[in-house]
């Protein structure tokens, strides 16, 4: 399972509206298309924390990393892959 995969089953969680991870596609806008709040937000990000063994670096988390799966996904890896 890609990292992709696995925030979108996080986001499903944490959104808790019948939405499933197969449903979420890789472009969709979090607050957009999933009404994603800054409660919700903040708990999406504890839970990508804790799903991947990570902190996240917020002072380089732009409000852009956050509107589309795709696009976050790429900045977990950032975080998730150790540097050579």
């Amino acid at each position: 399972m890609d990292i992709e995969d696995r925030v979108k089953i996080v986001l499903a969680k944490v959104l808790d509206n019948g939405t499933t991870a197969e449903e979420i596609g890789s472009d969709a806008d979090l607050v957009e298309q999933y009404g994603l709040d800054s409660l919700q937000t903040i708990t999406f990000l504890l839970a990508i924390e804790d799903e991947f063994d990570l902190e996240l670096d917020y002072p380089s988390l732009q409000l852009d990393d956050l509107r589309k799966v795709s696009q976050f996904s790429a900045f977990v890896a950032r975080l998730a892959t150790p540097v050579q």
